[in-house]
Parts: C-alpha cells; sequence; structure tokens
C-alpha cells in the first residue's frame, strides 16, 4: 500500500511546482491543469479504469458498470490556489488511487460501483470562484454566471476551457450522474490542528462552517502624494485599512474568521493617492448567526470610517456557502467501519462533498497535519499519517462498496 502511494506521489510531485517559492500554481484549464489531468488519465487507466470526462470538466475512473446506481465515488481535486501546498487536494485523489490498490490486494469482491474523481477548478485560484467543477454539476451555477467569470488577464471561463480542448457549450447541471451515487467519501488533509492535539491520524468531518467572500468597493479622489494636505484627502486606503482591522476584531468577538487576503489598487502608484481600493474577505463561522454578525460589523465599520474619510463603500456577495451537515448515517456508518473511536470534527474550509452534499449523500476523512498550514508550501503531514489515511479510506470504502 505504501509502495503504491508514493510512486503516484513522486510521479505527481513536480507538476506545477515554482522553482522560486517551491509553491504550486496549478490553475484551472492551464498547462499545469493539463499535465495534472494526464497524470490522472494514466494512473486510471493504468488500473484498467474507464476514465472519462464529464460535461463540466470533471474526470471519473470508473470499476464496475458506471450506469448500474447506486455508485461508492472517492476523490478530491487536483488544482491549487496560488503557491499552494502539496497536499490539499492532491492526497485525496492520490489516496483514493491507492485505497483500490489496497482493496485489490485484499481480494475485495465489489457489489457497487466505485469511482476515483477529480472535480475541477475546486480552489478558483484562477476565476475567482472555488469549486466550479462540482458546482456546476449540482446546479449551484448557472451557465449565464459561469460563462460571465473571468480571470486577471480578462480570459473568460468559456475561453479558457475551448483553449484547453473542452467544449464550453456542454457545462450545465448533471442530475443524472449525480442520482446514479449512492455515496461519495472525500479523504483531505486537515486544514487545521484538531487531529494533531487529540493525537489521531485520521478524523471524520462533522460539518463545513458556512462561508463566503465578499468584495469591498473603496472609492475615493486620485490625488498628488506629495503636495495634497492631508486634510484634503479623501483616501480610500485609509477606509480599507480601518475595515481590515474591523475584521480581525469582530471576528474574533464572533468566535468566527475573517480575512482580507486580496487587494486591487488603482491607479496603484507610489507617488499616488489611490482613487479606489478593492479588497476581497474570506469570512467563516461555526453558524449563520455568528457569520452575519461579522459580515454587518465589518460593512458598519466601513461606512463610518468612509464618512470620516470622505470615501464611498460598496459591498457585493460574489459567493456564498451555507452550513453542511455531512448525512449523520454516511457518517455514523463510517465511525462504525472505523472501530467508533476515530474524532468527529468540524471544518472552516470548503470542499467538493459540501457542494455535492445538496445532491448525493457525502462524507469526509481528515489526515492529520502537524503544523495546522494549509494553503502554503509549507503544508505538510506525515508520511504515517498517509497511509493511515489511506488504509482508513480502504476500509470504508470496502465496507461501502464490498459489503
Amino acid at each position: 500500500m505504501s509502495d503504491s502511494f508514493h510512486r503516484m506521489w513522486a510521479d505527481l510531485a513536480p507538476v506545477g511546482r515554482h522553482p522560486g517559492s517551491g509553491g504550486y500554481r496549478r490553475y484551472a484549464w492551464t498547462g499545469a491543469d493539463t499535465d495534472c489531468r494526464a497524470w490522472f488519465r494514466a494512473q486510471a487507466e493504468a488500473r484498467g479504469l474507464l476514465c472519462e470526462t464529464d460535461r463540466n470538466g470533471n474526470q471519473w475512473a470508473w470499476l464496475g458498470d458506471r450506469t448500474a446506481g447506486d455508485a461508492v465515488v472517492t476523490g478530491s481535486h487536483l488544482d491549487s490556489v496560488p503557491d499552494g501546498g502539496a497536499f490539499d487536494g492532491p492526497l485525496g485523489v492520490v489516496s483514493s488511487f491507492a485505497a483500490l490498490d489496497e482493496l485489490r490486494r485484499r481480494g475485495a469482491r465489489f457489489t457497487r460501483p466505485l469511482a476515483v474523481a477529480n472535480f475541477g477548478d475546486e480552489e478558483g485560484a484562477r476565476f475567482g470562484l472555488a469549486c466550479v467543477g462540482s458546482r456546476l454539476a449540482a446546479g449551484q451555477l448557472t451557465r449565464q454566471a459561469a460563462f460571465a467569470l473571468r480571470d486577471a488577464d480578462g480570459v473568460s471561463l468559456p475561453q479558457a476551457m475551448e483553449a484547453a480542448g473542452h467544449d464550453p457549450e456542454a457545462i450545465g447541471p448533471d442530475p443524472e450522474r449525480l442520482a446514479g451515487i449512492g455515496a461519495f467519501v472525500e479523504l483531505h488533509v486537515e486544514q487545521g490542528r484538531a487531529l494533531d492535539l487529540t493525537g489521531d491520524a485520521v478524523g471524520v468531518a462533522s460539518a463545513i462552517w458556512p462561508h463566503g467572500r465578499w468584495r469591498f468597493d473603496f472609492r475615493g479622489e486620485a490625488n498628488h502624494a506629495g503636495t495634497t494636505r492631508l486634510a484634503d484627502r479623501r483616501d480610500p486606503m485609509l477606509t480599507y485599512a480601518e475595515t481590515v482591522l474591523a475584521a480581525r476584531r469582530e471576528a474574533e468577538l464572533a468566535g468566527a474568521v475573517a480575512t482580507f487576503g486580496k487587494v486591487a489598487v488603482e491607479p496603484n502608484g507610489v507617488n499616488a493617492i489611490p482613487s479606489l481600493v478593492r479588497g476581497w474577505l474570506d469570512s467563516r463561522a461555526p453558524d449563520q448567526a455568528a457569520l452575519d454578525t461579522v459580515l454587518a460589523a465589518v460593512e458598519q465599520a466601513a461606512r463610518e470610517r468612509a464618512e470620516r474619510d470622505g470615501t464611498d463603500v460598496a459591498v457585493v456577495r460574489e459567493s456564498f456557502t451555507p452550513v453542511v451537515e455531512f448525512e449523520h448515517a454516511l457518517r455514523d456508518e463510517i465511525g462504525r467501519i472505523l472501530g467508533g473511536s476515530v474524532p468527529v470534527l468540524g471544518t472552516g474550509a470548503g470542499h467538493d462533498a459540501g457542494i455535492l452534499s445538496a445532491s448525493v449523500p457525502t462524507a469526509m476523512l481528515f489526515v492529520r497535519n502537524p503544523t495546522g498550514v494549509s494553503h502554503s508550501p509549507a503544508e505538510y503531514a506525515a508520511e504515517d499519517d498517509c497511509v493511515a489515511g489511506v488504509r482508513a479510506l480502504a476500509d470504508v470504502l470496502e465496507g461501502l462498496a464490498c459489503g
């Protein structure tokens, strides 16, 4: 089992890795993404699996009759955030193939179809919207909204898909495919330190916190940085700065998290007072009430500061995902398969499993992250824990697909 995992891990590791940062830049519908997709297809074909790409660019590797229904599906994604780590997404895909290898080694007899999936554009690094592939399949992203997505260079999602050899005219809901899935189990590196604190290698997800992304546009007046009196300035950077501090303050009060992680400035000159500062807020909380409280307080702080600065503020919600409670029956069954002593924990990170949960019974396994660092080249999981994750996933798949 460990040999299978390590061979695949070593083969995938160089793809999309930036030599300067050591992080990964596997963005949707780019050359690195194409290479990841080729790697997935090669792994599927090496195992005699039927590999197909659906209308939305998601990849599926099938064992058994995919039209029989009640299939058990596992997998994750292969794309990354800018300079992301090696484990977020790929650990789940590599572990899925390794778990299948382990089941074959055990001589498992499958009574349900099994598939490994690679969902496209999960991170949203290029077009700004997370889980595009699974959202499209689940009907949670309209064709019109998908066609309107643009990257930083102005390239539209359809243009990017077409350049990569995929027909954008085919995208849309895929209810028949999802109706044929009886369970989806996604393994993922934990994006936090809960398992490290409990001393467990593997855990089971209980829920995904409600989360969203909001764009704050702060508009002022461009002017000369050296000749404009402080009293005469309408500087949106001041408004933005106060809003960033307010986000941290209000999140701490509500037991939530809030981050301004992306900013764009116009005209973006060292010696120019900005005319526009655009900041993107990511906020997540244990429940909807806490999230609403944070957003309302941050927006109020922004508007109060804008009045003092003589600036204007507009807030646009770009994406939102409500709380996802993974199906209790499936979660409990997984707990039983794994011996009943596996810790159950919530997470503030979004996943394809969360998107699919509205259409398919879903569950998640987490593998210990000793530092809690994620979305960074420093992201890490120990070799023994990765192997423990493969073993746990194999046990779960055996219990679900071979029973």
